[in-house]
C-alpha cells in the first residue's frame, strides 16, 4: 500500500494541534529526518516515540533502518491517524493508545531500545525522569523539549539554569544539546524556541534506593535554592548530613557538582 500524504491524514483525522495536550507539530521532512539522523544508528533498534500527532517524526523514524517503531499516543484522533498511517508499514509500525506517564516504555519494545520524541511540553519533565528511572533499559534518548528546559538538562554548575532536572539526567547520562529550532518550524508555532537533547545512559546506573534518595536531595536543595544548605537539607539531616560528606554547609544547591550530589545521596539512601 501506499503512505497516505501528511496533509490528507491531517484534514481526514480533523488533526489541529491542542494546546491541552501540549501539541505543536513538527510537519517539515528535512527537519524530522534530521532528528532521526540525530538519534544516531538505529539499524536493528526499537524505537519508541511517544506523542506522534499525526506522524511527521514517525514517517522519518519508518525511513530509517530502524527494527520496528512503536508509538504511543493519548488522543484519539491522532491514534487513528497512526493505525492507517500502520496499514502501510509492514508491520513495523506498533500503535499505543494510552497515556505515556502510565506506561512502562521499556515493556513496550524489545532490546534494544531508543526513545525519540517531539514531547507533549505539558508533561515533557515528568516524563523525563520516569524515563532516567529506567534508563538502563534505553540505548538513547533524543528527546525535544522548550529550549528552557533543554538548557536546563544541559546547565553547568553555577550557571542560572542549573537546577533539578541537571542534577538528576547528568548523573544518569551523557547529554548533548544538538538542535535549536524556532517556532516558525511547528504548528501551530508555539511562543517559545524548541531545542533537541541527547541523552546516553551511562553504564554505571543506580539502584532504585539511591535513585529515590537523589530525587529527595535535590528537590530539597533546589526547593530553596537562595538559602545556604544547612537549612535547604535540614530535613534529611543539615549540617550533620554536610559535614559527614565533608561539603561546606554555606554553599548553596547550584555550586555543587554532580559527584557531590550522589555522595549525599548515597548517605540517606535506605
Amino acid at each position: 500500500m501506499t503512505r497516505p500524504r501528511l496533509s490528507e491524514v491531517i484534514a481526514r483525522h480533523g488533526l489541529a494541534a491542542r494546546h491541552s495536550l501540549g501539541q505543536h507539530f513538527l510537519l517539515d521532512a528535512n527537519l524530522t529526518a534530521r532528528i532521526a539522523r540525530e538519534a544516531g544508528a538505529l539499524e536493528g533498534r526499537h524505537v519508541i516515540e511517544v506523542g506522534p500527532g499525526p506522524g511527521g517524526l514517525t514517517r522519518a523514524l519508518l525511513d530509517s533502518p530502524a527494527a520496528s517503531v512503536t508509538v504511543v499516543e493519548i488522543d484519539r484522533r491522532a491514534v487513528a491517524a497512526m493505525e492507517e498511517l500502520r496499514e502501510t508499514e509492514g508491520g513495523r509500525l506498533v500503535v499505543v493508545a494510552g497515556d505515556a506517564l502510565g506506561l512502562d516504555l521499556a515493556a513496550l519494545a524489545p532490546a534494544p531500545r531508543k526513545i525519540v520524541a517531539n514531547l507533549p511540553y505539558n508533561i515533557a519533565s515528568p516524563l523525563l525522569v520516569s524515563w532516567l528511572r529506567q534508563a538502563r533499559q534505553f540505548e538513547g534518548m533524543t528527546l525535544m523539549f522548550q529550549q528552557e528546559v533543554a538548557e536546563r538538562i544541559c546547565a553547568a554548575p553555577d550557571s542560572p539554569a542549573y537546577g533539578r532536572l541537571s542534577v538528576l539526567t547528568q548523573w544518569l547520562c551523557r547529554t548533548t544539546l544538538m538542535l535549536r529550532l524556532p517556532p516558525a518550524a511547528f504548528v501551530p508555532p508555539p511562543k517559545v524556541f524548541s531545542a533537541v537533547v541527547g541523552l546516553v545512559p551511562l553504564a554505571d546506573q543506580p539502584d532504585p534506593g539511591l535513585f529515590a534518595a537523589m530525587e529527595r536531595l535535590t528537590a530539597a536543595a533546589f526547593g530553596q535554592r537562595r538559602k545556604m544548605l544547612r537549612g535547604a537539607l535540614r530535613p534529611l539531616g543539615g549540617q550533620a548530613l554536610l559535614d559527614q560528606a565533608g561539603i561546606a554547609a554555606e554553599r548553596r544547591a547550584e555550586t555543587l557538582a554532580v559527584a557531590e550530589f550522589e555522595r549525599l545521596a548515597r548517605l540517606i539512601a535506605p
